[in-house]
């Protein structure tokens, strides 16, 4: 595994870090680079020569129980009852926006080569119904602003939790923690791209296939129906580098793709819909 950074001593009311200490402003960083993070390519993103693999980065077999592998039910029990997902296409489900990860929208995907679950959802009695009534899986965090109730769902599920390493200090209680570099090829037709900028260790999973999806976390979100776009807040990383990673995605990207984008930002602009498409003309729009 690749060694992961020191951990931070802010914690939140059940031991997992403050989402929002120790990362410096925008208008503090220069433009060169930021605190943390090796510098990569000349051009400010990934390069495959120095990729680095991870350990035992894969999927829980579709046998496993998650019973077998959880803490006692009572001692995790969510407080609140909530709702299940959306089913929003043929193995693909949308959460509800939950004001854990600031509004932000969790999504469940069932792909050929195995099962995630990307960015947490509100830990609900409805969702972890849902969650265990599914094959056995893996969570994948996309950015700090989707860590959420990450230990809880990890407790319950006894599932693994894939994060990029720079953020991987955020998470000190949680078992089963994994981290990759800057590319993970994490099953055939299911690829990782770090994509600094919204926060240091924001990425995007590339699902290819039925559906082609891209999601993208908070790179891109929902500005209006059929639209999306990088949109910075007061909680923003470093806006050089969010432009740099739109223009390594699009070039990381087969050609066409994506037919879909799924945002992990809320989803209200969207007028009902859940998905942005097509995904390929509206990436190549964006300057």
């Amino acid at each position: 595994m690749v060694p992961m950074p020191e951990q931070s001593d802010a914690t939140g009311p059940e031991g997992e870090a403050d989402l929002g200490a120790d990362f410096p402003a925008a208008s503090e960083l220069d433009q060169n680079g930021m605190p943390g993070i090796d510098s990569g390519s000349a051009s400010g993103g990934p390069s495959s020569s120095l990729t680095r693999p991870i350990a035992d980065t894969t999927f829980p077999a579709e046998t496993a129980s998650p019973a077998e592998t959880s803490t006692p039910a009572e001692s995790i029990a969510p407080a609140e009852a909530g709702r299940p997902p959306q089913q929003v296409l043929e193995g693909l489900w949308a959460f509800a926006p939950n004001r854990d990860c600031q509004g932000g929208t969790a999504w469940w995907l069932e792909h050929a080569e195995g099962a995630l679950l990307i960015d947490c959802p509100a830990y609900t009695a409805a969702n972890l119904a849902f969650l265990r009534g599914r094959p056995a899986g893996m969570l994948l965090l996309t950015s700090r602003e989707g860590h959420g109730r990450t230990r809880r769902f990890q407790e319950a599920l006894g599932w693994p939790v894939l994060v990029q390493e720079q953020e991987a200090y955020l998470l000190p209680g949680v078992q089963q923690l994994q981290t990759f570099s800057e590319e993970l090829d994490l099953a055939p037709g299911l690829r990782l791209l770090w994509t600094p900028g919204p926060t240091p260790g924001a990425c995007v999973l590339h699902a290819s296939g039925e559906p082609d999806v891209l999601f993208c976390g908070r790179l891109l979100s929902p500005t209006g129906p059929g639209a999306a776009a990088p949109l910075a807040t007061a909680r923003s990383f470093h806006w050089g580098r969010w432009q740099r990673s739109l223009k390594t995605l699009k070039a990381w990207l087969p050609q066409g793709s994506p037919g879909w984008i799924a945002s992990g930002a809320g989803l209200g602009a969207l007028a009902g819909e859940k998905l942005i498409g097509p995904g390929r003309p509206l990436l190549d729009g964006l300057e």
